[in-house]
């Protein structure tokens, strides 16, 4: 259905794109360092399952009324700079109550919910600026139209940036979170990377909201 020419040249260029950090990515890092690896990995899941969400949009042409639409993708991009800083004023207030949380999870206990953390990661990644310009501009050039079945195309080829993504988020997760846990041996230390991750966020909902298209 698509030639592995197309799908390499496909995950080439998603590649290109993925390894600039971008929201998801420093979402991830903010989440990490805020709330630890547990939250960061349910964070990853999430925001994968988001951006495919985007890959559906587009095969069913959501997508190109979305990059068309001046409001549409100004509500979008809005709506996920609002959620990103609310994210970030939740961990700044709760920055201190890191070490209770440390030791629930500690004794079998989720510090978060996860099926609350997955939720927040497809949000933000159904929200994404870079991903819905991405997946609706870029990827209909790599569809072979006269191979038919576009849909199913673009369902196969956006499987290419949801496998790299959950790779290289995965391991920028995993960086952040190691380096908490050399934070997380002092209360103070810990509070601090706590708000760090919290400003992060809101650093990031306030750089969406003010770049990107605008006309």
């Amino acid at each position: 259905m698509v030639s592995p020419e197309r799908l390499a040249a496909f995950a080439a260029m998603s590649l290109l794109v993925i390894v600039i950090p971008g929201p998801s990515v420093l979402f991830v890092i903010g989440r990490a360092l805020a709330h630890g690896r547990r939250t960061a990995l349910a964070t990853v899941v999430g925001n994968v399952i988001g951006s495919y969400l985007l890959v559906v949009a587009v095969a069913l042409g959501v997508g190109s009324v979305v990059e068309r639409s001046v409001t549409v993708y100004l509500a979008v991009k809005f709506a996920g700079a609002a959620y990103l800083v609310y994210l970030g004023v939740q961990a700044l207030r709760h920055r201190k109550k890191l070490r209770a949380e440390q030791i629930t999870a500690a004794g079998g206990g989720p510090a978060r919910g996860d099926l609350r953390t997955v939720l927040d990661g497809i949000l933000v990644g159904v929200t994404n600026p870079k991903g819905v310009v991405f997946f609706a501009a870029v990827l209909p050039q790599f569809v072979d139209h006269s191979a038919g079945r576009v849909p199913a195309q673009m369902l196969v080829l956006g499987l290419m940036p949801i496998l790299i993504a959950l790779v290289t988020d995965t391991l920028w997760g995993l960086t952040a979170s190691a380096a908490r846990a050399w934070f997380a041996r002092s209360d103070r230390r810990l509070s601090l990377i706590g708000g760090a991750g919290g400003c992060t966020m809101i650093g990031l909902g306030v750089s969406v909201a003010v770049t990107g298209r605008a006309d």
